[in-house]
């Protein structure tokens, strides 16, 4: 019998068809719990049973490929208006009427903040409200500069739109956006006086970042950007020829007379752009370090798609650096991540959710109001001994929510925190039995205690019932199900033991509150 020779391309090929089975074979639960995990909030167990079926690279395609660009939870009614930014002219305001502005964006920033939390929980696209906060921490403003709530809403629609499609479509998008135009001081910046605020911004914090740029590129480009302003009659984005600097600028070696997208358009033609949005992108998805070469290589792909958003990010969670058992539990939780994923992961349906919109505060995430210009620095930053305290106050109260429980102790909710996210207007009525303490001279300190009441209620709206929640965890036994809930809710082992003969209750109170639940 003749022997068959086999040259090396068809050894190849016949190697890469044995991989073939291997490379298609699925994934299993513990990386569909990782990929879901990292990007979106609390994985469900319907979740992880279903993409534990596809591969790796299929698991990756469904999520990318059902990304939305519209929410599915019906805008507040306020978000549609198009009159005057403010209704009654600054130049004739009294004191009262500036009052009851003020309040009415209060009221409006904390149906805002609800709103928004209802749609992480409901969206079918985790991946597109990560994203979306995401691009929130990246392109910063806070509505306690920019004040009208619809600009920040609209803001928050147009991140989302652009969320996962082109980085230098929404580059421009966002840099026009009305609340950037107001956050970063653009209707300031105009010939013969330029504001440099967002010509700095953009290019420390949105595109090249630290030490790729000089002053004298800050101070032409602020005079490109000059003109951008906003139309106070309807809130829209106009530039405004007579405020523009038309001269010759050198922005980055370039001479020309540029205008701000021109500036812009040269931001984006620089490696460094790529190589710093990547990086974020790992820090946010795969481990606090980035790895310069892979970032470098991704970066590459990043450039060489025109900066495709998905190109990047499948790229990010193909590499082997993603899946890396030493890259799981690596990255600390948000409050945003601790909230909204234990309400998905114990099924946990609110009627209201502006009470765990204020919780998230609580823990030191207001969302749309960042700290300042750099956002949330996140990662270890989100653990002290306040907020971790907020953390376990939260996760034990919804642990333990029944008729018997005590009440919650938000004190974790500043006064100031409380009062610029939730004026008197904005929660329930106090019945009248709840005890409060004497107000100041203000009331700030009456106020906050009432919403602090409100947050309580909020609380006791759901019903967690341990032992019917373990029942449908996989497996035939008890101690099955409990190691399939481990495995759902931690993404390591328990850094606490726990008690053996514990009840069902006791036992997934034991994992939220183990130190390990507060990574991902």
């Amino acid at each position: 019998m003749r022997r068959r020779s086999f040259t090396g391309s068809s050894i190849a090929a016949l190697a890469f068809a044995a991989a073939l089975p291997a490379l298609a074979a699925p994934m299993g639960t513990d990386d569909a719990r990782h990929l879901l995990a990292r990007t979106g909030f609390g994985p469900t167990t319907a979740e992880v049973r279903e993409f534990a079926m596809l591969s790796r690279d299929d698991a990756i395609e469904r999520l990318l490929a059902g990304t939305r660009t519209t929410p599915v939870t019906p805008a507040p009614a306020w978000a549609a208006e198009t009159g005057p930014l403010r209704p009654t002219p600054a130049a004739t305001a009294t004191a009262d009427d500036r009052k009851a502005f003020q309040q009415e964006q209060a009221r409006r920033g904390l149906e805002m903040r609800a709103w928004w939390v209802q749609e992480m929980l409901a969206t079918p696209s985790p991946l597109a409200e990560r994203m979306t906060l995401f691009w929130h921490n990246h392109f910063v403003s806070s509505q306690q500069k920019v004040r009208v709530a619809r600009l920040m809403y609209a803001q928050n629609a147009a991140l989302r739109a652009n969320a996962l499609g082109n980085f230098g479509t929404l580059l421009h998008v966002a840099s026009k956006d009305p609340a950037m135009v107001v956050y970063l001081d653009s209707v300031q910046n105009r010939k013969g006086a330029p504001n440099e605020n967002f010509a700095r911004e953009v290019m420390e914090l949105f595109t090249l970042g630290q030490g790729h740029y000089g002053e004298q590129d800050i101070k032409e480009a602020a005079r490109a950007f000059t003109g951008w302003s906003i139309e106070r009659e309807t809130g829209a984005f106009v530039f405004r020829p007579r405020l523009h600097d038309a001269g010759e600028k050198t922005v980055l070696g370039s001479t020309g007379r540029f205008d701000g997208d021109d500036v812009l358009d040269l931001l984006l033609a620089r490696p460094e752009t790529s190589e710093f949005v990547v990086g974020k992108l790992w820090q946010e998805f795969v481990s606090p370090t980035p790895e310069r070469r892979e970032v470098q290589r991704i970066a590459r792909t990043f450039r060489a798609s025109g900066y495709d958003l998905k190109a990047a990010l499948r790229a990010l969670l193909r590499s082997p650096a993603f899946w890396a058992p030493e890259q799981r539990g690596v990255l600390v939780k948000s409050p945003v991540d601790v909230v909204v994923g234990a309400l998905r992961q114990l099924e946990l349906s609110p009627p209201d959710t502006r009470a765990f919109a204020l919780v998230a505060i609580g823990m030191g995430q207001n969302l749309f109001a960042p700290p300042n210009v750099r956002g949330w620095p996140g990662g270890e930053s989100w653990i002290n001994s306040n907020t971790l305290l907020a953390r376990k106050q939260y996760l034990d109260r919804i642990a333990r929510n029944d008729a018997e429980a005590p009440p919650a102790t938000m004190k974790t909710i500043s006064t100031a925190d409380a009062m610029s996210a939730a004026p008197e207007t904005a929660m329930p009525e106090t019945p009248a039995r709840d005890a409060a303490p004497a107000p100041d001279a203000t009331g700030a300190n009456a106020q906050a205690a009432r919403i602090t009441r409100g947050v309580e209620r909020g609380l006791r709206s759901v019903r967690f019932d341990a032992a019917a929640w373990l029942a449908r965890r996989d497996g035939a036994t008890r101690d099955a199900r409990l190691e399939s809930a481990r495995k759902l809710l931690l993404p390591i082992p328990p850094q606490l033991p726990a008690a053996a003969d514990a009840d069902a209750a006791t036992a997934v109170h034991a994992l939220l509150l183990d130190p390990a639940y507060q990574l991902r």
